[in-house]
C-alpha cells in the first residue's frame, strides 16, 4: 500500500513538473496577432539603405554609414567652435536618416522572419531577400562594412568607437536571415554572410572597434552582444567564445553591483532607461551564448554575481517605476518601460511566470523613437526555440 501511495505521489509530482506553462507557447499565442499584422506591412514595403541619404557633413562616401553624437550641440557663445556635451539631451538637428533607415530594415526583416517562422510561408523570405540583397549584395545601394563614420561630432570628431552601439539594429537582421537561411539559395547566403564577416573584422581589429569593446558600461555590453549575434549568423565558434569569455571574465564582474545594479548606469543622466538597456543587452547575450554545457544564465563569479540578481534586482521597478527611488531620466522619463526582451528571456531561462506576465501587459510596439532605438530586440520570437 505505501509503495502504491509512493507512486501515485511521484506521478502526481512529475505530472505537475511536466505540465507546467510553457512560457515559449505562451510568447507565440501573445505575439501572433501583432506579427502577422507587422509581416503584413514588411511585405509593402520598399528596400532603403544608407545610399538614399547623404549628409553634407559626413567624411564618408553615398554607401558609408553616418550618424552624430546624440548628446553634442553648437557651443551658443561660438557656433563656429566644436560642439560641447550636454549629456542625457538629445539634439534635435542631428543627422539620424541612416540611423532610421538601420531600424526599419531591422524591423522588415524582424517582421518577415517571425511570419516565416509561424506560418512557414515563403513569401515571407522572397519578400526579405529583396532587402538583404539592396543593404548587402548591390553594389549600388548596399551598405559599407564598417563604421567609420558613425556618431561623429562637429569640430571634434569625423567618427568614434561609441559609435558602433548603432548596429545593434543589425542583429535582428542576422538572426532573421540565420532563421529563413534554409530557404534561400546557398550562394546568396554566403554574400550575406561574407558582409557580416568582413563587420566583424573590423570592429575586431579597427581602432574604433577596440575603443568600443574596451568601455567601461552599456557600449561594452552591446559590442560583445553584436559581435556574439554576428558571429552566430556566420559561424564563427572562435568568436562566439571570445563573448563568452568576455561576459564572464569582464561585463558581469566589472559592470555588477553585489546587488544586481549597474553603478555606471545609475551615474548617468537616464540612470532608468540605461540601466534597463544594460540588462537588456547582458541577457541578450546569455541568450544568444548559452549551451548545455556553458550556460551563461546560470554563471557565478567568483563572488557570486550572475545573471539573475540583475534581473531580480530592476525587475520591481519595471512592474512599477513609481518605486524607482534615483533621480528620473532627464529625458523619456515617461516612455519607459516597454516589452523588455530581459524579462521574457529570463523568464523562459528561469521559469518566472511574474516576469512573463509582466512582460506580457508591456507595450510591445512602442512609438518613441528614442525607445524603438534602444530596443535591440524587437521580434523576439526569433530568438527563441
Amino acid at each position: 500500500m505505501k509503495i502504491i501511495i509512493k507512486t501515485v505521489l511521484f506521478i502526481v509530482s512529475f505530472s505537475f513538473v511536466c505540465c507546467s506553462p510553457d512560457l515559449v507557447t505562451d510568447m507565440q499565442m501573445v505575439l501572433k496577432k501583432q506579427i502577422l499584422e507587422e509581416a503584413t506591412w514588411a511585405m509593402l514595403q520598399e528596400p532603403i539603405t544608407v545610399s538614399a541619404s547623404v549628409c553634407s557633413r559626413s567624411t564618408g562616401g553615398k554607401n558609408d554609414f553616418y550618424s552624430e553624437g546624440d548628446y553634442w550641440w553648437p557651443d551658443p557663445s561660438n557656433p563656429e567652435a566644436p560642439f560641447i556635451k550636454k549629456d542625457g539631451l538629445t539634439n534635435p538637428d542631428n543627422f539620424v536618416a541612416h540611423r532610421l533607415s538601420m531600424i526599419r530594415f531591422s524591423k522588415i526583416i524582424g517582421a518577415l522572419a517571425s511570419g516565416y517562422k509561424i506560418t512557414s510561408d515563403i513569401k515571407y523570405v522572397k519578400q526579405a531577400e529583396r532587402h538583404l540583397n539592396a543593404w548587402f549584395v548591390n553594389e549600388e545601394t548596399k551598405m559599407n562594412p564598417n563604421l567609420q563614420f558613425a556618431q561623429a561630432i562637429q569640430g571634434r570628431y569625423t567618427g568614434r568607437g561609441i559609435g558602433i552601439i548603432d548596429t545593434i539594429h543589425l542583429m535582428e537582421v542576422a538572426q532573421g536571415a540565420l532563421v529563413m537561411q534554409d530557404k534561400m539559395e546557398s550562394e546568396f547566403v554566403s554574400q550575406i554572410k561574407k558582409w557580416f564577416t568582413d563587420y566583424l573584422s573590423w570592429m575586431m581589429t579597427s581602432t574604433n572597434g577596440n575603443e568600443e569593446m574596451n568601455t567601461e558600461n552599456n557600449h561594452a555590453t552591446c559590442f560583445v552582444m553584436q559581435v556574439a549575434s554576428f558571429a552566430k549568423f556566420t559561424g564563427d565558434e572562435a568568436l562566439m567564445q571570445f563573448c563568452r569569455n568576455r561576459f564572464k571574465q569582464v561585463l558581469l564582474p566589472n559592470q555588477m553591483a553585489d546587488n544586481g545594479s549597474f553603478p555606471l548606469e545609475l551615474v548617468r543622466t537616464k540612470p532608468y532607461g540605461y540601466s534597463i538597456f544594460n540588462l537588456d543587452a547582458m541577457t541578450t547575450i546569455c541568450q544568444i551564448l548559452s549551451t548545455k554545457e556553458d550556460d551563461l544564465w546560470q554563471f557565478k563569479t567568483a563572488d557570486g554575481k550572475n545573471i539573475k540578481t540583475g534581473i531580480d534586482y530592476l525587475y520591481p521597478f519595471i512592474a512599477d517605476k513609481s518605486k524607482w527611488i534615483l533621480k528620473q531620466d532627464v529625458m523619456y522619463w515617461n516612455d519607459w518601460p516597454v516589452a523588455q526582451p530581459s524579462l521574457l528571456f529570463g523568464a523562459i531561462a528561469f521559469q518566472q511566470k511574474k516576469w512573463f506576465d509582466t512582460w506580457t501587459r508591456l507595450e510591445h510596439q512602442p512609438k518613441v523613437q528614442e525607445v524603438i532605438r534602444n530596443l535591440a530586440i524587437k521580434y523576439p520570437i526569433i530568438w527563441v526555440d
